[in-house]
């Protein structure tokens, strides 16, 4: 490892994609991960008999999305069955009409970010929502699921360049599963194996781990953006305008919560509710995900972070005290706790995918750019299009080993 022709820094989705790519070529290549795990925020595990994302689930703008096909092909099962969220069940805490209601009143607030995105200056998302407006509770715990924070956090600009076709597949054993089973033959990972600077001011790059000093020809960097903006990964000398983009790129938040049925057939299955549509701090429970005896929880931005802050078994509580809100307390002699995830509290994540700051959309371009044909960027704060997505994070893999090659002339 003390010479190699390109270290790829964590691998992701972007990392894998970027040695996948780079794994015909005439070079020889290393994957450093932090973690003892290949897959990244990509990552199923299977409890109970279960395979469960702990990570990203769900194969968004699935008619184009450039991993349907490979992960297919590897032999998983692309389940097609519409994603709930469309159609949040009718409950006590949601009538058939206020439905219908919440729904006029999101496409009303997309029109306007569409209107908005198209003038000179950028701004928070949140202007766009009506004021005093009835539903804006839960526009915004949506976008705290969506984009991990409120929509005050959100530039109305980047918001609206994400590229949403709307159609949602899922990959039944796992779309952790699947990622990770596209890492490539013929090239090394190393897990357990942080980066904790890299120099690039001498004739080759010099990596430092605990496991040695790895010194390279050229680097493909897919750290998420929270770990270079806190140091975990130290560049020098140091790139302003790289860490002012990581700043302006911030990971958000979206947790979730696995609870087991006993009583499974007493739920519809591929439904949804809001355990309390009055407020932002909220929970989305999807009842009965493919079928299966479970209820998976989602609580996002800032509730999410408040409930990793109060301690590991917080979240659970939460999600159990809604739902017995919404079908009445025999549901807590009914329902055990299955797994539950804390992105933010994570190290080598510090959230769960990135958003841009008002007035900040552009920084994605800064961060993807190359520095002086040796240091390349990818993840998915680098997409400018499917940022917050596992395919966006593997596009920008792909397009990262190609400036290597073209750089290395290879």
């Amino acid at each position: 490892m003390t010479d190699i022709d390109v270290a790829i820094i964590g691998a992701g989705a972007a990392g894998l994609s970027a040695a996948r790519t780079l794994a015909s070529a005439p070079l020889n290549v290393v994957v450093l991960e932090a973690r003892d795990r290949i897959g990244g925020r990509a990552h199923t595990e299977t409890l109970a008999g279960l395979r469960l994302d702990l990570g990203c689930e769900w194969l968004h703008s699935a008619d184009h999305n450039p991993l349907v096909a490979p992960i297919a092909g590897s032999g998983l099962t692309i389940d097609k069955t519409p994603p709930p969220w469309a159609s949040p069940q009718a409950t006590p805490t949601l009538t058939a009409e206020e439905r219908q209601a919440y729904g006029a009143a999101f496409a009303a607030f997309d029109e306007r970010v569409e209107a908005a995105a198209c003038e000179p200056e950028d701004r928070p998302a949140s202007d766009l929502l009506e004021p005093g407006g009835r539903w804006n509770p839960l526009l915004n715990a949506f976008s705290s699921y969506y984009n991990g924070e409120a929509f005050d956090l959100v530039s109305v600009k980047d918001y609206a360049a994400y590229d949403d076709s709307e159609v949602n597949w899922r990959v039944a054993e796992g779309y952790g599963t699947g990622i990770t089973g596209l890492a490539p033959q013929g090239v090394r990972f190393v897990g357990g194996c942080p980066v904790s600077l890299l120099r690039h001011d001498g004739p080759r790059l010099r990596l430092e781990t605990p496991k040695g000093v790895v010194q390279a020809r050229a680097a493909v960097i897919c750290v998420p953006t929270a770990v270079l903006a806190a140091g975990g990964l130290r560049i020098l000398p140091e790139l302003p305008a790289k860490l002012a983009a990581a700043e302006g790129l911030p990971l958000g938040v979206a947790d979730k919560v696995f609870l087991k049925l006993d009583e499974p057939e007493a739920f519809a299955a591929e439904s949804m509710v809001y355990g309390a549509p009055d407020r932002t701090a909220t929970g989305a429970y999807h009842l009965r995900p493919l079928g299966r005896p479970i209820i998976e929880a989602f609580f996002g931005g800032a509730h999410a972070r408040a409930l990793e802050a109060e301690g590991p078994g917080a979240s659970a509580a939460f999600a159990i005290e809604e739902l017995v809100g919404v079908y009445g307390s025999g549901l807590r002699s009914r329902v055990s706790v299955l797994a539950k995830t804390a992105w933010a509290s994570d190290p080598w994540a510090g959230g769960s995918y990135s958003h841009a700051l008002p007035g900040r959309a552009g920084e994605r371009a800064v961060l993807a750019a190359p520095v002086d044909g040796r240091l390349f960027f990818a993840g998915e704060a680098c997409s400018p299009h499917a940022f917050s997505t596992a395919h966006g994070a593997w596009e920008t893999g792909e397009r990262a080993a190609r400036e290597v090659l073209a750089a290395l002339g290879v």
